[in-house]
């Protein structure tokens, strides 16, 4: 039985590093997005490179293969984190807006997404915890269910941003669980993040420049809070997720990564003070049991 709740347990893990990444990256608000996603993958890479290399040596992938990860190295690595980014500059970073609503839909897009590649099929009870845990992290997220939709002329924009980075994120779930079955999840990660770094660099050399004009790069300081990142909430975390994923349905992965908002909160709350409402805390207490029942399902699943 205990092999059974390893994939949730790993995926819930890689989702509490992930609540931790919003407390760092607030630090790297001075450098271009697209920056900060080039070195954060650079320095994953080269500190990932001398544990794997072994691996990535000794594995040969097939063609769909390469083009699965060139996929999900685009979709996830690349254009999910930079439309996200520009969905909520558009709304001048308020946090509690229609961007963070549109997000919430990530599921539904893996969940489609799986059933339309991977044949996985819903039970009635998966589906009942599914919405309310849903439901809960909408809740968990905005307060009294309140969303801010005055958030300027750049709401429809950034509405736009943020469905892309949904589908992006849920969709590249999917393609992650079917480039799993075949590889290994440590040679699986070095390869995201080097085609991720591929594909971002054109990217750097046009949109990464500061005011003055040239191409930003971190100063010591900043390269230090990246390569916290890749150590904690970023390379580590992906390793962690990945090996999580490999055991674990897609459309049960996507639901029990709910646990990422209701975390996120609570460090808010922690760190910042920030008071959390009589229907954040309830939602909270639902959400977590709704993940505790769904990572349960995974019993019954071969």
């Amino acid at each position: 039985m205990l092999k059974n709740y390893t994939g949730p347990v790993f995926i819930i893990i890689a989702a509490l590093l992930w609540a931790f990444d919003g407390l760092i990256r607030q630090h790297l608000y001075a450098l271009p997005p697209i920056t900060i996603i080039f070195f954060e993958h650079l320095i994953g890479l080269v500190i990932l490179s001398p544990f794997i290399f072994k691996y990535v040596l000794t594995t040969k992938l097939t063609k769909r293969e390469w083009w699965l990860t060139v996929l999900i190295a685009g979709l996830s690595g690349l254009l999910g984190t930079l439309w996200f980014t520009t969905a909520l500059g558009k709304v001048h970073f308020i946090t509690v807006s229609v961007v963070f609503l549109l997000q919430k839909l990530q599921p539904i897009f893996a969940i489609i997404t799986a059933g339309i590649f991977l044949k996985e099929k819903l039970d009635k009870r998966y589906i009942k915890w599914a919405l309310l845990a849903m439901i809960s992290a909408y809740f968990v997220t905005f307060p009294n269910g309140y969303v801010n939709f005055t958030t300027g002329e750049g709401t429809i924009v950034a509405a736009l941003y943020a469905l892309g980075a949904a589908f992006a994120w849920g969709s590249s779930t999917t393609f992650s669980k079917m480039l799993l079955g075949k590889v290994d999840f440590k040679v699986s990660t070095f390869y995201r993040f080097l085609i991720t770094l591929i594909l971002a660099l054109p990217f750097l050399l046009l949109y990464g420049h500061t005011q003055a004009g040239g191409v930003a790069i971190p100063s010591s300081s900043q390269f230090g809070l990246l390569a916290l990142i890749a150590l904690s909430t970023g390379m580590v975390a992906l390793l962690i997720y990945y090996r999580g994923l490999a055991k674990t349905p897609v459309h049960i992965s996507t639901i029990l990564e709910l646990t990422f908002p209701f975390v996120a909160i609570l460090l808010d709350f922690i760190v910042n003070h920030t008071v959390l409402s009589v229907t954040q805390w309830l939602a909270a207490l639902v959400l977590v049991f709704s993940i505790y029942q769904i990572s349960r399902l995974r019993e019954n699943i071969a």
